[in-house]
């Protein structure tokens, strides 16, 4: 096979990613975003040659061998399921379904495609994490019983670059965006580092909403969603969805029958492995605080890339994954992925429930998958207007102030 021709789709993050594909020698070949703007000037940053579109479905005919799903965050598995038919192989952004039936469908439609599916989660691939994947993988923290995960970030609510830029119209999916369901950058790293499945799931919110007069028409009054699961090793993690509580960070702790890892939040990228005195490897200290090294070939290329180098990583795994023929490993594969997102669903509808577990569907079994074929349960509005199905936070009662709805119109109709 020549050089691997890519398709985006999503101009924004489907663009950043690009330049990590043009790093490993692929073209970029066709793009389609419906924003103009967006377009055209993702485009012209590529040079020119790319074809460009705005509708999907001239854009999926083009000639390419696998397409960057970067559209909105709600919106991939339509948009999957027609490269699956096609054959077209998917790195799609995170999360690969926003309904339980969602996931049915695209396990189906991949199984009866010859195409190549990773979930585009790049927060494994961060030094510490990928430093702590070895050290479990060595053997010496034991058998992996327990894990933390953490996401955090809180944004000023009087950041109105930030509003414009990223809730740019009142039904913007990020105004009705459960704590839990982005946690792929918390839950991701650590399956990946452990190697293990939820199976059972548990989620408590905690409701904090802003009052203040500020602009806003988000309809989330809760500030983090914080979520155990039991998993297929026996093990328990707990983490969070995408939170916002204390200081931006984004941390992981995992702790074996004999030690234990961590990266040490505000200490840039340095890691504490500690180990009982009785259970320490012989010449080593029982506490070892250090900065990890990337021992890898491509560092050159690494921090080309975005996320700390979890972006080049990431979008390398997946190049070979097609040019080897092999589906990529753990947890970036689709079955991971729909389980991912069945968590994400699962912990809200426990929260909603005070706390009441969820099983977590395996949707390599065709019994599960009927359990929820017919569940389109949402808390987004839907593309042609329909509202959502599910509150979107603890408080189903919860919404913004008229005030701050008022602020947030007047907002963007401010010029740039």
């Amino acid at each position: 096979m020549g050089k691997l021709k890519i398709g985006i789709f999503g101009a924004g993050r489907g663009f950043n990613l690009s330049k990590n594909f043009m790093l490993l020698n692929c073209d970029i070949v066709a793009l389609c975003d419906k924003h103009k703007e967006r377009r055209e000037a993702a485009a012209k940053q590529l040079g020119g040659d790319v074809a460009c579109y705005e509708s999907f479905d001239e854009f999926i005919n083009h000639d390419m061998d696998a397409v960057i799903v970067a559209n909105d965050f709600h919106e991939h598995t339509p948009f999957v399921i027609e490269c699956f038919k096609r054959n077209i192989h998917v790195f799609c952004e995170c999360i690969s379904n926003i309904t339980m039936a969602e996931g049915v469908e695209l396990i189906r439609e991949f199984e009866k495609s010859k195409s190549i599916f990773m979930l585009a989660e790049n927060y494994p691939d961060m030094i510490f994490n990928r430093e702590m994947k070895r050290i479990v993988d060595s053997g010496t923290l034991g058998k992996v019983v327990y894990a933390e995960g953490e996401y955090n970030h809180p944004v000023s609510a009087y950041d109105k670059k930030f509003m414009k830029t990223y809730n740019y119209y009142e039904k913007h999916w990020r105004n009705f965006l459960p704590r839990s369901y982005y946690l792929t950058h918390s839950l991701g790293p650590i399956m990946r580092i452990s190697g293990a499945t939820p199976v059972r799931v548990a989620c408590m919110n905690s409701y904090a909403p802003n009052t203040s007069d500020v602009p806003t028409a988000c309809y989330v009054g809760d500030v983090a969603s914080t979520i155990i699961t039991t998993n297929n090793d026996g093990s328990v993690f707990r983490f969070t969805g995408c939170a916002k509580f204390g200081a931006h960070h984004h941390t992981y702790r995992i702790c074996g029958t004999k030690g234990q890892i961590e990266n040490l939040r505000g200490m840039g990228n340095k890691v504490m492995l500690r180990y009982n005195e009785w259970d320490k490897p012989e010449g080593m200290p029982a506490e070892n605080l250090y900065e990890p090294k990337w021992n890898d070939p491509d560092e050159h290329l690494i921090w080309q890339g975005g996320h700390g180098g979890g972006d080049f990583i990431t979008s390398r795994t997946f190049v070979n994954a097609v040019l080897e023929g092999k589906q990529p490993p753990h947890p970036y594969d689709i079955h991971s992925a729909v389980t991912m997102s069945s968590v994400a669903i699962l912990a809200h509808r426990s929260a909603l429930e005070g706390g009441m577990p969820y099983d977590i569907p395996d949707f390599h079994k065709e019994e599960d998958r009927k359990k929820y074929e017919n569940d389109h349960l949402s808390p987004f509005w839907g593309k042609n207007g329909e509202p959502p199905t599910l509150p979107c936070c603890s408080n189903p009662d919860y919404k913004p102030t008229e005030k701050q709805l008022e602020l947030y119109r007047a907002l963007l109709n401010e010029p740039d």
